[in-house]
């Protein structure tokens, strides 16, 4: 009776907050207006600052300032894997954010120092990138370290809070800096989200003694890596009726190969995830570099009149993106289910890439005009930003949920470092074109209006074989399969 007692009281103690969090959420807003801050004026500071000097013509100053943002992307997504097992294996999430973000705040002093020298400058990019890819994987997770069960119901309110601030850093910073950078140049344009990135690694630091650090693990042998190159290296074990991964049975925990086979799966749709990749982030430097070339937009706002500069349009993109989320989260989704059509994850991405291409059409319309010489009204590109969030929040969103649904317990860290590497490898690509067309080379005959209609024949061919690939697709829902279980438990008892 006594421990009944105790039991709804417990029941009863409402949950708090974990005393981490505001340190968290303040460290991951300045970090993110840092960087995006720090991107919002980079390609047509590239192209300024060291390309039209250098005597390049407009064409190739462009597409070496894009080759350039891109690779710098790549690596800032490639870096999560390496700084997800930094922190797992050897030296926990903790120290990992907290000495990577000291790194990080160097990188963007050599923005500032050396804005007049291509030589630091480029250094100063791969260190941000190393940076900002090295705590990515870890600040997230870091997130629900701080949860137990007595307050695990307020971790979808703190994770709504946490990825707010992350778009409200990107919509501050890509409003601010390119004003700074055109009145107070771009030693404070660059300084200031150095400035941002050092608070932010100060409000880490101080919020030390109230936040949990979990420990490091050691090296887990079981990980996708080791198991899928054993049992490539050990294919002539695999027996009659066995899939390749099964062989791994034999040396690794079966059920960890389980949950690899289920990595392999979802794989089969992130094969299409990085050309979605490649032309999203186009809006972020491609894009930018074209709003130089268009009628300049003013706002009348009651009493003000606002010049918007180009590099503050990409702006639109986190405004739209907000806004699509409970859209159609709360309103098309459900109004398209209760008339009969399913909205599956697997349609969702296939429409998404449909809309990121028309996003593309939109655009190559209005290099087309440009290439003329005429300047088309801003307000068309704001409508390929539109067009271009719907997508998003089909393929990016839909994405994520696919890949956490498909995979088990264990494979979601994977997943999560596979879907980041995807978004390297779609900048890669956009990288190689753009240094094609720099030197001369095969992709140089896409230049202007060209460049754009390629990635929408290329999606175009990318979204055939999907439709053909994706209904052979086998799926196993993971939640559904463990809130089954839970309830056929309960029953039971």
């Amino acid at each position: 009776m006594v421990q009944d007692t105790l039991a709804v009281k417990e029941e009863h103690v409402k949950p708090q907050y974990p005393k981490g969090i505001p340190y968290i959420i303040g460290n991951e807003a300045a970090e993110r207006f840092s960087f995006y801050g720090m991107r919002s004026i980079l390609v047509t500071f590239l192209v300024a600052q060291f390309f039209i000097p250098q005597g390049f013509n407009q064409t190739v100053a462009d597409a070496k300032a894009n080759e350039i943002s891109h690779i710098f992307v790549a690596l800032a997504y490639a870096m999560p894997v390496v700084g997800a097992l930094a922190a797992d294996w050897f030296f926990g999430k903790f120290r990992v954010i907290f000495y990577v973000s000291i790194v990080y705040c160097i990188g963007h002093l050599m923005l500032a120092l050396y804005d007049d020298n291509l030589t630091g400058f480029q250094i100063g990019l791969i260190i941000i990138a190393i940076g900002a890819g090295g705590i990515k994987s870890c600040v997230s997770a870091n997130v629900g370290d701080q949860f137990d069960k007595s307050n695990q119901s307020l971790m979808s309110k703190v994770y709504g809070w946490f990825y707010f601030s992350i778009n409200a850093g990107s919509v501050f910073a890509n409003i601010a800096i390119p004003y700074i950078n055109k009145h107070y140049g771009a030693k404070w344009a660059f300084g200031i989200p150095g400035i941002l990135m050092a608070l932010a690694t100060i409000i880490f630091f101080l919020g030390r003694k109230k936040m949990i650090k979990m420990p490091p693990s050691g090296v887990n042998r079981n990980n996708f890596l080791f198991i899928s190159v054993y049992s490539l290296f050990n294919i002539r074990k695999k027996k009659k009726g066995e899939s390749l991964l099964d062989v791994a049975k034999q040396k690794f925990d079966p059920e960890k190969v389980e949950g690899i086979k289920a990595v392999w799966r979802v794989m089969a749709i992130f094969a299409f995830v990085p050309i979605f990749w490649a032309m999203w982030d186009q809006c972020l430097s491609e894009w930018v570099l074209q709003a130089t070339k268009l009628e300049m937009l003013h706002l009348n706002l009651i009493f003000w009149n606002i010049e918007v500069l180009p590099e503050q349009v990409q702006t639109a993109n986190p405004i739209f993106l907000l806004s699509f989320i409970p859209i159609f989260n709360y309103g098309i989704y459900p109004l398209l289910d209760k008339i009969g059509i399913k909205t599956t994850p697997l349609r969702r991405f296939g429409f998404g890439l449909f809309l990121t291409g028309v996003s593309f059409v939109i655009i190559a319309l209005i290099q087309e005009k440009v290439d003329a010489g005429q300047h088309p009204s801003t307000w068309w590109q704001i409508l390929a930003y539109m067009v271009l969030a719907a997508g998003e929040t089909l393929v990016s969103i839909t994405g994520l949920e696919y890949a956490y649904t498909q995979s088990p317990k264990s494979m979601k860290s994977t997943m999560s470092a596979i879907w980041l590497f995807t978004v390297a490898l779609g900048n890669t690509f956009v990288a190689y074109v753009q240094n094609s067309i720099s030197h001369k080379g095969f992709f140089s005959r896409y230049v202007g209006a060209d460049f754009y209609w390629f990635f929408v024949v290329l999606l175009a061919a990318f979204l055939v074989v999907y439709l053909f690939v994706s209904p052979r697709i086998k799926e196993r829902n993971y939640v559904t399969e463990d809130e089954n279980k839970v309830a056929a438990e309960t029953t039971n008892l």
